[in-house]
């Protein structure tokens, strides 16, 4: 029953780095990158797909997206969804090749970003503590019912601990990265 309680944690812990690194890889440093337009869907026949199902997204260059259509008739409708993004991009058309030109940040948006990526990174602390408060509930109920020893749950309560200061550590690593990213020209 320990182990079980352990394991779902660690697995729990796991997903929630997961999700930060898929948070933060929304978020635009000054060079191209194809996750950027993973949150943009596109109308495509009727269906809201996002953009990767409708078209190939490659880097062109350090600082260009290339957007290619699947099907011809779609270039306009993906030009549409990257406009009407939250990217403020602007993307020029040539035949079925969209491109994405990405301006460089400024010192501003840079300090902006720090902090929407360094509050990233507390929400994801706050989640792992969470896992570790409902881990450590678990087994307070199997301590009341006598299951395990006082023992027993001293020693997982700081197994528990012990993977939520590992997985902290890790996000904030993580963040820092993000943050070099950002900084950099």
């Amino acid at each position: 029953m320990i182990q079980e309680i352990k394991t779902d944690a660690r697995i729990r812990m796991g997903k929630t780095l997961d999700s930060l690194r898929v948070e933060l890889a929304k978020i635009r440093t000054g060079r191209a990158h194809p996750s950027l337009l993973e949150h943009v869907h596109v109308d495509y026949y009727g269906s809201e797909v996002p953009i990767s199902q409708a078209a190939n997204v490659s880097i062109e260059d350090a600082r260009t997206l290339a957007v290619t259509a699947w099907d011809k008739t779609m270039v306009q409708a993906l030009e549409k969804a990257i406009m009407k993004s939250d990217l403020g991009l602007n993307p020029v058309t040539a035949g079925t090749i969209i491109r994405i030109p990405l301006p460089p940040l400024t010192e501003e948006r840079r300090i902006a970003l720090g902090k929407v990526v360094h509050h990233e990174g507390e929400n994801a602390k706050i989640a792992i503590r969470n896992i570790r408060r409902d881990a450590n509930h678990h087994l307070k109920d199997l301590l009341k019912s006598k299951d395990i020893s006082e023992d027993d749950d001293h020693r997982a309560e700081q197994e528990i601990q012990n993977l939520t200061d590992q997985h902290c550590t890790q996000a904030d690593e993580i963040v820092a990265v993000k943050e070099k990213e950002l900084l950099e020209f």
